[in-house]
């Protein structure tokens, strides 16, 4: 259903992901925020769930793990999205002392930018299945856009939270209410362990460009404040793995064009895993959500976006085995937001001590 996740060899991966080139945005300094630690509220009740929650074995290498809900897979690289070369990343008003992350109010006159920022630190809840459960006290939560209404944005705007939009933009699926919008030319192979879903040709911006814009207008129109796109790694499978030619200069150019569409809707964006990319996206973007990051030894990648004053939304799962604890500290030295999570994303969530 939702996933972040690859199943290619490393590898193959390694073929396909060319290194990390200089940065080359104009994006502007991040405004000042407060920066609160990552211990935030009272755990959900009970915590996340024992054991393994539908995924079967977090992935191996530099990237993602495994993937959150439906028939779980394994996965073995990174999914990431990049950003925009124009306009000044991360959010110019100062954040909520509770979080450092309150939705910024503005049109982005003097250069300031019109999104809400996210401060290195800032706690957060990410849920993508079930019933929302808004009583946590976090400045930030990831929900889904289709599973959700406007109401439901509302409710956690008048708890002081920030609300993230979660959609897929590598991927189609064929669930979704717009599945018949997507053309057959855009779509590639099946997504392995993903019934339902394939990949999609991210160069054809001409077709497949008006119908993510269409979900980013329905972010807007609910009220979200910002933008989770995931599947963002698709480049990384080349033509082997998703029928299409695609490089990681085609993964670049197609992040930067979501946030340009991202921030023209004052919508922030962030980039998600694909950590070898985290030194050009982090000026350009506006924070970064990683998966198992401590467990695969992966984090320190993406500390450029902390260095930059943005958060790092870190999310570590149950069904890996992890060493929450350990996660706890380096994330805590760092100043990333680490959670603990079901990789079905339910409501059940751990925060650090």
């Amino acid at each position: 259903m939702r996933h972040t996740s690859w199943l290619f060899p490393v590898a193959l991966l390694a073929a396909a992901c060319s290194s990390a080139g200089s940065d080359d945005s104009g994006a502007g300094a991040p405004g000042a925020a407060g920066t609160p630690s990552v211990a935030a509220g009272a755990s959900n009740a009970g915590g996340p769930a024992a054991g393994a929650s539908n995924g079967s074995g977090a992935g191996s290498g530099n990237g993602t793990s495994g993937a959150q809900n439906g028939g779980g897979t394994t996965g073995n690289a990174g999914s990431a999205h990049g950003g925009d070369a124009s306009g000044g990343a991360g959010g110019g008003a100062a954040g909520s002392s509770a979080g450092g992350s309150a939705p910024v109010a503005g049109d982005g006159a003097g250069g300031k930018p019109s999104w809400a920022s996210i401060a290195p630190g800032t706690a957060w809840q990410w849920q993508l299945t079930g019933k929302i459960d808004s009583s946590l006290k976090v400045p930030v939560y990831d929900i889904d856009l289709f599973d959700n209404d406007a109401a439901t944005v509302a409710a956690l705007h008048a708890k002081g939270a920030q609300v993230i939009c979660y959609v897929s933009v590598g991927s189609y699926e064929d669930w979704r209410p717009d599945a018949a919008d997507f053309p057959k030319a855009v779509l590639g192979k099946d997504y392995p362990g993903w019934p339902g879903e394939k990949f999609l040709d991210i160069r054809a911006l001409d077709t497949l460009g008006p119908i993510l814009q269409k979900r980013m207008d329905q972010c807007k129109a609910k009220g979200f404040d910002g933008l989770e796109p995931d599947n963002m790694d698709v480049f990384e499978g080349g033509t082997k793995g998703t029928g299409f030619p695609l490089t990681e200069a085609d993964g670049i150019a197609f992040a930067k064009w979501l946030t340009v569409e991202a921030h023209a809707r004052g919508l922030s964006i962030g980039q998600k895993n694909t950590s070898e990319l985290a030194a050009q996206l982090s000026t350009v973007m506006d924070w970064a959500l990683t998966e198992d990051c401590f467990d695969q030894d992966w984090c320190a990648a993406m500390q450029p976006y902390v260095t930059h004053g943005k958060a790092v939304l870190m999310s570590e799962y149950t069904d890996t085995g992890v060493n929450f604890g350990d996660a706890c500290t380096w994330a805590k030295a760092h100043q990333f937001s680490a959670i603990l999570k079901g990789r079905d994303l339910d409501a059940p969530v751990q925060f650090c001590p």
